[in-house]
């Protein structure tokens, strides 16, 4: 496996109250609010080897589809990551549990077919630094997967969402932030978006500050040389 030293901390993130309450909370909305079937189809067609940044506990290992001969997933959450490695026990694709961070991650560049973000880029520290090397470690024409919440298309709910990342948000929820735009920021990443659909989530009662949801594919340009 083509690692590098990284340039963090071996736990540069650890929130173990929030990913106590996370691992309990995502197993339920996997299974009562639909998420499962998100993971279902954020994966489906992937191949070859990938990477998946911030893979949290695992929950998405399930869902690879036979075609991928490798998953490299990456987790700095101590918590969590101790769950994940559980998780990847179960996984009928090989999947190797490391420590790092979406900032510095610790492989070579262009050693993967795809990418994987789920959930993650709200609480990564530099939003364009770790979109950067997602880009980096991908091959030319090689995809990125995403399915992020994000900012709300205007209105009061963005407010709300601005409101709550300058004050208590990230704190309670291990550094997350509702407001941004995954998508702006992907593009900016010199990234070439390819088809994606924006969801409620969940789809029925009170929209939450996280209920604005986009799920898709993006692809290093071939001609990209980073």
């Amino acid at each position: 496996m083509p690692l590098r030293s990284a340039r963090v901390p071996r736990d540069a993130v650890h929130h173990p109250v929030f990913a106590r309450f996370y691992a309990r909370f995502s197993v339920s909305a996997d299974l009562r609010g639909g998420i499962a079937a998100y993971r279902e189809e954020l994966l489906a067609g992937l191949s070859g080897r990938v990477i998946e940044i911030g893979a949290g506990n695992g929950l998405n290992f399930a869902h690879y589809p036979a075609a991928v001969s490798e998953v490299v997933a990456l987790e700095p959450e101590r918590t969590l990551r101790k769950l994940a490695v559980t998780a990847a026990l179960h996984a009928d694709v090989p999947v190797d549990v490391v420590p790092g961070a979406a900032e510095a991650l610790p492989v070579k560049s262009e050693a993967f077919d795809g990418a994987v973000v789920s959930l993650v880029l709200c609480s990564v520290r530099d939003l364009s630094r770790a979109l950067s090397e997602v880009r980096r470690v991908l091959r030319p024409g090689g995809e990125l997967r995403f399915f992020e919440h994000g900012v709300a298309p205007g209105g009061a709910m963005a407010t709300v969402q601005r409101g709550l990342d300058r004050t208590v948000w990230p704190r309670l929820f291990g550094g997350c932030h509702t407001s941004r735009d995954p998508l702006a920021a992907i593009e900016a990443a010199g990234f070439e978006l390819g088809t994606y659909r924006r969801l409620r989530v969940p789809e029925k009662g009170p929209q939450l500050p996280t209920s604005c949801c986009v799920l898709g594919v993006a692809r290093r340009p071939h001609e990209d040389t980073h």
